[in-house]
């Protein structure tokens, strides 16, 4: 009998370790989609002396190029984008990105502690020109998405001829004017909703955001409906990590170390350079897409960057159904308009 449970444990032990192993490594993938000259890609590119994982998506591989840049910082979109982007497949090449330091783009043994926001613009950059060459296309459209929104309007600034347009979702603005208004929304919710520890937790951070040292904690900003209506995005990353081809559980390590070492650095290069103050001007057409309930980033600070911005030609738009992901909560609407906007970009 004593053997037999011997056997049986061991039997057991080497089955979970297996299991264990095959999740940490199997290799990973994005799924085909149909069509002769269709594109689904996923790997690894040498850009700027680092490996980048980059994800291509798309019905057809002539068609514009649509380059995401994520947000966080270092927060992939890769585990979950696709699920929202089958319309957006249809007419446009599909791009995401690991940022370097961040998701799949993460290496153990790199160092990242001179990791800054103009090093992953010249990334952005580079890897614009990679897209280009390989898809034989001239210009790109550049779509940033909170923290993403940063690098993206830095790039733009500095490099236009490669864009045929900014498109920032979730545009930040100035971050303490952003974080204040986070704060009074989640402070008046939570008053609202008679939650009396959640409104002293807030009250002892008052200050230290108003001084720009501290950021309205973001569970609280969830819990709120401040983050995402239609969507669970915490849900889908959970989802992605655990059933989604496109990164492993190595993948996921990296994903959460990647965060660890480069988030506060870059948060903190936000405050001490606000994005209104670095660019003022960008000499392509700009685009600010908002969710009426986002407090991540505040609606009220980046419509007030959007009213100082210069551009030759700027649109506000506002999804009134959705929070911080309105690419993500109200997608059909997205990819409307962004098919409209391509087509009027053209029509000029």
């Amino acid at each position: 009998m004593r053997r037999n449970m011997v056997k049986i444990l061991k039997r057991s032990f080497i089955f979970v370790t297996i299991m264990v192993l095959l999740g940490l490594f199997f290799p990973t993938w994005t799924p085909e989609i149909p069509g002769e000259n269709s594109i689904s890609m996923l790997g690894q590119v040498e850009i700027n002396g680092t490996g980048h994982e980059i994800m291509i998506r798309g019905a057809d591989a002539n068609h514009p190029i649509i380059l995401f840049v994520h947000g966080g910082p270092a927060c992939s979109e890769i585990p979950y984008a696709r699920k929202y982007q089958k319309e957006l497949e249809r007419h446009f090449t599909v791009v995401h990105y690991d940022q370097r330091g961040s998701g799949k783009s993460y290496h153990f043994f790199e160092d990242y502690s001179n990791l800054t926001t103009d090093l992953l613009v010249d990334d952005l950059l580079a890897l614009t020109d990679y897209l280009t060459e390989k898809l034989g296309q001239e210009k790109v459209l550049l779509v940033g998405h909170s923290f993403g929104t940063y690098i993206a309007m830095k790039a733009a600034a500095k490099s236009p001829e490669r864009f045929y347009a900014y498109i920032g979702i979730g545009q930040v603005g100035d971050p303490v004017q952003s974080e204040l208004d986070s704060w009074e929304y989640t402070m008046e919710q939570a008053k609202k909703a008679g939650n009396a520890k959640d409104v002293e937790q807030l009250e002892l951070l008052r200050s230290a955001i108003e001084r720009g040292e501290k950021h309205t904690p973001r569970n609280l900003v969830r819990k709120y409906g401040g983050a995402a209506r239609l969507i669970n995005d915490n849900r889908d990353y959970f989802l992605g990590f655990l059933l989604n081809p496109e990164y492993n559980g190595l993948d996921v390590i990296r994903f959460f170390k990647g965060i660890s070492v480069t988030q506060d650095a870059l948060l903190e290069e936000e405050v001490q350079n606000p994005l209104p103050v670095l660019v003022k001007r960008l000499n392509i057409p700009a685009y600010f897409l908002m969710g009426r309930y986002d407090y991540m980033t505040s609606v009220r600070a980046a419509k007030d960057y959007f009213d100082a911005l210069e551009a030759p030609v700027k649109e506000f738009v506002v999804f009134e159904q959705s929070a911080h992901y309105p690419q993500f909560e109200e997608k059909e609407k997205f990819a409307a308009w962004f098919n409209q906007m391509f087509r009027q970009i053209h029509s000029r």
